[in-house]
């Protein structure tokens, strides 16, 4: 009975589940932190805890619990508690899959944006930030995000599953997807700048900021908006011609084909909520799930770019 018990055990060990489980944890928890800082933005929560860090208003724990000092002391609790799980999942995957190349690179990025990330805004919190500056930390929380889904898909050797370790990649897809990940983090910087410079709602129309007149934006809130505007309608369309060139010459990797494929549904799905954003009002279950697309579909381009990394090289395609 023992016997059996312990080879039980040793296979559930072998089987990295555990490490697996810190994973799945780790990346839901930062996808988590990703949407409490979309949402303490949108509610102007900022200052729910005045400013005290990393106690608030003076207190470890709240007293006056007001709809502003839950969510902005929640967010702060999640982030303490998911950066635990992180640097634990990153001490681990180092010393049992620091033989794998990426390894050691993903987990010290995983850490080392989280701690920006948290940086940034404590440095808010106590001293306050320029726009510019704020626009910047759902960005590097983005890195972060990446970094641990990324370090999870190592884990679960998802490249053995979808025989990523056979990819090969010609010179167009290769320009195509380094160009379009480096390209989509301008596509997030200035959808941050949108909320950060409180721009959203500046054009009342869509998809021109006023649909009965054709004019260039007339103040700064106007360009910050309609400039997005512009960045995520070429994202769509860049994304688009990428799909369409695997669609044409990569059917027979199944992990290209469908990666950009469901990169292009993700991107159409995130100009959609985009444009709801605007129609309903900044109504704020649209606005989360436009901050959910577009970190869903950072996560995969970076994932993209780990395959072109990978990939052996052919000067076709």
């Amino acid at each position: 009975m023992l016997r059996v018990f312990l080879k039980k055990v040793g296979g559930i060990l072998k089987s990295n589940i555990y490490i697996k489980i810190f994973g799945v944890l780790a990346s839901v928890g930062m996808l988590l932190i990703l949407l409490g800082g979309a949402l303490v933005t949108k509610t102007d929560s900022g200052m729910g805890c005045g400013r005290n860090w990393p106690d608030c208003n003076g207190n470890l724990i709240p007293r006056e619990i007001t709809p502003e000092v839950l969510i902005e002391f929640s967010h702060r609790l999640v982030t303490g508690t998911v950066g635990i799980l992180i640097v634990i999942l990153a001490v681990w995957a180092w010393r049992k899959f620091g033989h794998v190349r990426e390894t050691k690179f993903l987990a010290f990025m995983a850490v080392f944006f989280l701690v920006l990330q948290a940086l940034i805004g404590a440095a808010q919190v106590l001293w306050g930030q320029g726009d510019f500056i704020l626009a910047l930390h759902f960005g590097i929380s983005l890195l972060s995000f990446a970094a641990v889904l990324l370090l999870t898909l190592l884990i679960f050797e998802v490249d053995h599953k979808f025989d990523a370790d056979r990819v090969q990649i010609g010179r167009t897809l290769k320009f195509h997807t380094l160009g379009v990940a480096l390209y989509s983090y301008v596509v997030v910087y200035t959808g941050a700048l949108v909320r950060h410079t409180d721009s959203s709602l500046i054009c009342s129309d869509w998809p021109l900021c006023r649909n009965d007149q054709f004019a260039l934006p007339s103040n700064m809130y106007e360009w910050v908006q309609m400039g997005h505007r512009f960045a995520a309608a070429l994202i769509v369309i860049w994304i688009g011609v990428i799909a369409l060139h695997a669609y044409r010459h990569y059917r027979d990797q199944r992990v290209i084909y469908w990666g950009w494929l469901i990169a292009f549904a993700i991107v159409l799905l995130q100009a959609t909520s985009g444009m709801l954003v605007v129609l309903t009002k900044l109504n704020l279950a649209v606005a989360l799930l436009h901050s959910l697309l577009i970190s869903m579909l950072f996560g995969l381009l970076c994932y993209m770019v780990l395959l072109v990394s990978r990939s052996k090289f052919i000067k076709s395609k």
